[in-house]
């Protein structure tokens, strides 16, 4: 009988991860746990007991995503063109804020910081678009100005224009701009 208690407990922790993940990712982190409980099939208790606070939650959903984020510095840093690296990094990270609210909302926040697992994944990341945006300016491709803080204020600028827009693509035509802006030629 303690296996299928088991069994019933991960399968339980399965759901409810998957429905955070697709409820954060429609309303954001301050999302409603009672719809996450409901989506995952399961009660409030059964939350509260896998993941006692919210943060817990979002630390355990989002701590998956954000290798995702590691890995996009990664990938730009095979790319060849180290222009072409950088302008792929910040398109992904760009779409990623427009895909998922939750991921969008937690990149430019400073409110788990204290959370030893997602913060070595950002300073990971961090470390990976550090290289990405030498690369491009070794190459005299990038300002020389530009830092990886940039990234964040440039993230913050999308995170709104994503809030405040009623045209869902509108981040592409700020992120070209910004771009054009960036380019050193």
């Amino acid at each position: 009988m303690a296996d299928r208690l088991r069994a019933d407990a991960q399968r339980n922790r399965t759901a409810l991860l998957a429905a955070a993940r697709e409820v954060f990712g429609e309303h954001g982190l301050d999302a409603s746990l009672d719809e996450i409980a409901r989506r995952a099939g399961v009660g409030n208790a059964t939350l509260y007991r896998r993941f006692p606070t919210r943060r817990d939650l979002i630390a355990e959903v989002f701590a998956g995503q954000m290798t995702g984020y590691v890995d996009l510095a990664e990938t730009a840093l095979a790319e060849p063109d180290p222009w072409a690296a950088f302008v792929t990094y910040l398109t992904r990270l760009f779409e990623i804020q427009a895909t998922d609210r939750g991921l969008s909302e937690l990149l430019v926040t400073s409110g788990f910081d204290d959370d030893a697992r997602l913060a070595e994944l950002l300073a990971t990341a961090q470390r990976g678009a550090t290289q990405v945006i030498r690369r491009a300016q070794s190459a005299g491709r990038l300002r020389a100005d530009f830092t990886r803080q940039d990234i964040s204020l440039l993230m913050r600028a999308n995170a709104g224009v994503l809030r405040s827009s009623a045209d869902p693509g509108a981040w592409r035509r700020q992120l070209a701009l910004v771009l054009d802006g960036l380019d050193a030629r």
